[in-house]
């Protein structure tokens, strides 16, 4: 569970503790990722510390080789409503770019051996039904910054790289899938931008858990759900040539190229 220890991570972990889960409770702050794992044990469940920062690539391989057993990965970190201005990540890349797809892909890339030991591994991407075209040639942003559009640009990516690794995983009883949970929920985030919430965290944190633990969600993949119902994500994402293309693209980046 990345970004354990807050909003929608922090209810998930806690929840999934009640149920007996063993849960890897990750998160940037050493102190908030101790607090949240002494939750989980409290609920009943056993619990993992990992700390690493997302936006820094070595750290998000270093987090993958650390893990040697997993059921469930739910990609729920991310980052938004970076209004100050423009952040790049240690790698060089625009925070929200950085952290809500491209830490998500190197994280995955790295645990897809662990998860096809798995009898049936699922993938759960926190994603948003608020998506829009990203420019592949310019990931740091440098022709134009909106924080809103560059958190839709980031969100769009994630669903099309799902619906990319769903088909890559056909067949080995791995799932992945990508759910916007709920709209301005009341988190930290939302708050931050400057929004009243529409939404509770139970709310959109329950519809996440449905994707984790349902059984009759078993061998369902490459879908996009808004909420507790499944929806479709922009037509961008589902475009062959699109996602082809920024496969290539993010190849480059991951490598550093």
């Amino acid at each position: 569970m990345t970004g354990a220890t807050a909003g929608v991570g922090r209810w998930l972990a806690t929840h999934l503790g009640r149920l007996g889960a063993t849960v890897l409770v990750h998160g940037r702050d050493p102190a908030k990722v101790a607090a949240t794992a002494a939750e989980v044990r409290a609920a009943g469940g056993t619990a993992r510390e990992l700390v690493a920062d997302l936006s820094v690539l070595a750290e998000v391989r270093a987090l993958a080789g650390r893990i040697d057993s997993l059921d469930v990965l739910v990609n729920n970190a991310g980052v938004g409503g970076l209004v100050a201005g423009r952040e790049l990540s240690a790698d060089g890349y625009e925070m929200h770019w950085a952290v809500n797809y491209l830490a998500p892909v190197a994280l995955t890339r790295g645990l897809t051996d662990v998860l096809r030991r798995s009898a049936s591994a699922r993938v759960v991407n926190v994603g948003s039904v608020g998506q829009a075209p990203p420019d592949l040639t310019d990931p740091r942003l440098d022709r134009g910054y909106d924080p809103q559009e560059a958190y839709a640009r980031s969100k769009l990516a994630l669903a099309a790289w799902t619906f990319d690794l769903a088909d890559e995983l056909a067949g080995s009883g791995v799932t992945a899938n990508v759910i916007h949970p709920a709209t301005y929920m009341d988190t930290a985030m939302v708050r931050a931008a400057g929004i009243a919430p529409w939404s509770t965290v139970e709310e959109g944190a329950s519809a996440v858990l449905r994707l984790v633990t349902d059984p009759a969600l078993t061998g369902v993949t490459g879908r996009f759900f808004d909420g507790r119902r499944e929806a479709r994500a922009h037509a961008l994402a589902y475009d062959a040539g699109f996602r082809a293309r920024l496969a290539e693209a993010t190849s480059g980046q991951l490598a550093g190229r």
